[in-house]
């Protein structure tokens, strides 16, 4: 614990604490939208703004964060207006990502560390401005998220119902984008693009073996990614490892380990019950 006197694992720790909260408390709903995999797609679009941060000597978080919520809107509203299917959405997103990112890197004078640092996270190296860039938007997000709750939850759940309900359905699909936009970009110190989407989805994952209502498997989730987040770190600055590989490993971990259990559980209560007992009816997933 020694090393947790220096500065730069303090901030380090709070980093990947408040990204810890946030991506879970926005997962729930890309999980609930079957929409797992856009925050890898909006990686790479952030990895075009880290590219243009880096040649323009710009932040490259603060670029990012522009550049991602740019192509979030676009591709929303793209698949909003049907003129092409989400997987071919999150198909451009990947390709024209990439491909925007390494080229803009290439022309910069940034060496391959700098890249690398934004692919796969470095925690050690969050600047203080970088920390008040996290935290502000971390916050932002988590706030969102929590008050927005019954009208998210209704629009992820069932669009048509929203709309039928009088709800804002383009707007808080918008703001969804724009939400998973900005934690990609500030969770790329922490995990890097390459990992963040786990970060997103396995805590939610978790969370729903062993949880049956949506604000009980939101809080659990965001309890375990506190969890992932703060212990991978401590992992990672005793073991040496990379502390965005040990978040995310810890937070799979954590997801084999309460599916096994509650697998287990499932049997053990199966083999106590009575032969002949009724099978209870399947729960669906309400907001309480």
């Amino acid at each position: 614990m020694e090393l947790f006197q220096y500065p730069y694992m303090q901030r380090a720790l709070i980093g990947a604490l408040v990204i810890g909260l946030a991506a879970p408390a926005l997962g729930i709903y890309l999980v609930q939208r079957r929409l797992t995999l856009i925050g890898d797609g909006i990686g790479h679009v952030a990895l075009t703004g880290v590219g243009a941060g880096l040649l323009l000597n710009r932040s490259p978080v603060l670029v990012a964060v522009v550049v991602a919520t740019l192509g979030a809107i676009t591709i929303e509203l793209v698949r909003a207006r049907g003129r092409t299917s989400g997987d071919l959405a999150l198909a451009l997103l990947f390709y024209g990502g990439i491909a925007g990112g390494v080229m803009l890197v290439g022309l910069s004078d940034a060496t391959s560390a700098n890249l690398n640092a934004y692919l796969f996270g470095s925690l050690t190296t969050i600047s203080p401005q970088d920390l008040i860039t996290i935290a502000v938007l971390g916050a932002a997000i988590l706030v969102t998220m929590l008050a927005l709750r019954p009208a998210l939850f209704a629009v992820c759940h069932d669009e048509e119902y929203a709309r039928v309900a009088g709800l804002p359905v383009r707007t808080l699909n918008l703001l969804l984008a724009v939400a998973t936009a900005v934690t990609v970009t500030i969770a790329m110190r922490a995990v890097g693009v390459l990992l963040i989407s786990a970060l997103m989805v396995v805590p939610v994952a978790t969370a729903q073996q062993v949880t049956r209502g949506f604000r009980s498997t939101m809080t659990a989730a965001m309890a375990l990614g506190l969890f992932a987040a703060g212990a991978g770190v401590w992992v990672a600055a005793t073991a040496d490892t990379a502390p965005g590989a040990s978040v995310v490993l810890l937070a799979i971990a954590s997801f084999l380990v309460v599916a096994l259990t509650a697998a287990g559980w499932r049997t053990l209560r199966r083999r106590s019950t009575p032969a002949g007992t009724p099978a209870p009816e399947p729960h669906e997933v309400v907001l309480r």
